[in-house]
């Protein structure tokens, strides 16, 4: 008897540790589209970051918004399209299209506002205002765009990029950050600012840069920032990122699955409080 009656009281208390299954959009650009297409990354990435987290979490389960090469103004714009479900977390993972693409940052007034699609600001407006229709009790997460170095695409060398070492369009990366960090403040969303984390340097994003040396003909591995402004030829030189160059990114912008492990690990300490 005294065995039976222990037998509901274990069911109880399982039940009262088994976290209740929750679902989590991420919404984002290129690195977080990747996540599910890994052979576009030329197999250089074994797992994402959501899957690292939903592996450490398995009572979370994601869907995917990435969309790769768009910017926080486009998928505002495109936001009813999107099919963008009910969720209890939703992360917006954006802002270094935005930066290389010249679009206006704005100013907290076109957050505040809701002046429109036509800034950085007035996007997120679009964006955050959508989740909240979607589930007001939901709980939304702003991730700031990384550090970069110079990009080059291994599928088509011509798509390229310098780091956000300099400003492109009189617009700096960091003031994307901030202002993604005010938003975060101001609707008092937590804000995970891989920009100024410790782990991401602009030192360690690659661990060179392979380049031609224009006096020598020969090849030379350049370590940053010794890589800036040196001559790179997409039509002739050979890929500047071997494997043996793969760091933190594998091109200089897409983490690799040292960087795809630090964000996920800023995500699980989040993520693991929700309510």
């Amino acid at each position: 008897m005294k065995k039976l009656l222990l037998l509901p009281a274990i069911f109880i208390l399982l039940v009262s540790f088994t976290k209740k299954e929750k679902t989590w959009v991420a919404i984002g650009d290129s690195i977080t589209y990747l996540n599910d297409h890994l052979p576009e990354t030329g197999n250089r990435v074994t797992k994402g970051y959501m899957t690292l987290v939903t592996a450490r979490l398995p009572w979370l389960h994601y869907i995917n918004q990435g969309h790769n090469g768009w910017t926080a103004v486009r998928i505002a714009k495109e936001i009813d399209k999107l099919g963008l479900q009910k969720a209890d977390v939703y992360t917006v993972f954006l802002g270094t299209n935005d930066w290389w693409s010249g679009q206006p940052i704005g100013s907290f007034r076109d957050y505040k506002d809701s002046t429109g699609n036509t800034t950085v600001y007035g996007a997120f407006r679009t964006i955050t205002g959508k989740l909240r229709s979607l589930n007001p009790k939901a709980q939304i997460i702003l991730i700031t765009p990384m550090q970069r170095v110079d990009f080059v695409y291994f599928g088509n060398m011509k798509n390229n990029a310098w780091g956000s070492y300099k400003e492109k369009n009189g617009q700096s990366l960091e003031q994307v950050v901030a202002a993604v960090d005010s938003i975060g403040r101001y609707e008092h969303f937590k804000v995970i600012d891989l920009y100024h984390h410790r782990s991401l340097p602009l030192n360690k994003l690659v661990k060179y840069k392979r380049l031609k040396d224009v006096t020598t003909g020969q090849y030379v591995n350049y370590s940053y920032p010794d890589f800036i402004d040196k001559a790179f030829n997409p039509d002739t030189d050979e890929y500047p990122y071997p494997m043996e160059a793969i760091d933190l990114t594998y091109d200089g912008l897409h983490p690799s699955d040292k960087g795809y492990k630090i964000i996920a690990d800023e995500l699980v300490k989040v993520m693991k409080k929700l309510k």
